[in-house]
């Protein structure tokens, strides 16, 4: 579930479609959870749909480090990718905003941490990066692990609206980390180690 004071607006021609902040969205905030409604599909399910089914999951789906596709059923599916994202994902099933979201910013996810499995090119942003590979998580984790470790500092400091989405223990957990009574998991459990 995508953070309530957001909205869909469209962005430009090149991007089309994105998740923008309809106010402020401070560091620490969780901006995404993946909660029941959200639909895994595993690959033999994926090799059984329809052509226009596999179309719509290669456009909005992402790959869970079981390489199943997840599909979000709100409108989480429209948040664009960025090489400055404002949001990153953690080991536990939810996103954080690892720096302000001013209102009217789009909400934005790095897709190398998504397990894509083609590179592409992403919109030039100024950034060394210039195309999201594949292994961008085995190269980046520890760069997005740091980030995270700043913004959970604040996650029990800022009004959480997805916190009833979150159960007690992974809650209780968050908080431990914030205080560093506990340690961060690695962003690289998210990676799906392919069979080769």
């Amino acid at each position: 579930m995508i953070h309530p004071n957001t909205e869909i607006k469209y962005i430009n021609q090149e991007i089309g479609y994105g998740v923008v902040a309809k106010e402020l969205i401070p560091k620490g905030t969780i901006t995404w959870v993946l909660d029941e409604f959200d639909r895994e599909f595993t690959p033999s399910q994926y090799y059984d749909l329809k052509p226009i089914y596999k179309n719509i999951l290669e456009t909005y789906a992402y790959k869970n480090n079981l390489g199943n596709l997840v599909l979000c059923w709100d409108n989480a599916r429209f948040v664009n990718h960025s090489f400055n994202a404002n949001c990153l994902t953690t080991a536990y099933n939810f996103e954080l905003a690892i720096r302000d979201i001013l209102p009217g910013e789009q909400l934005t996810d790095d897709y190398g941490y998504l397990n894509i499995d083609k590179p592409f090119r992403g919109i030039d942003e100024g950034t060394r990066r210039k195309i999201v590979y594949p292994d961008d998580l085995l190269k980046y984790h520890k760069s997005w692990d740091k980030k995270l470790q700043k913004a959970f500092k604040y996650i029990s400091k800022v009004n959480q609206p997805l916190l009833s989405m979150l159960d007690e223990e992974r809650w209780q957990l968050a908080v431990k980390i914030s205080k560093e009574e506990k340690t961060m998991e690695s962003i690289l459990l998210n990676y799906y180690q392919k069979e080769k």
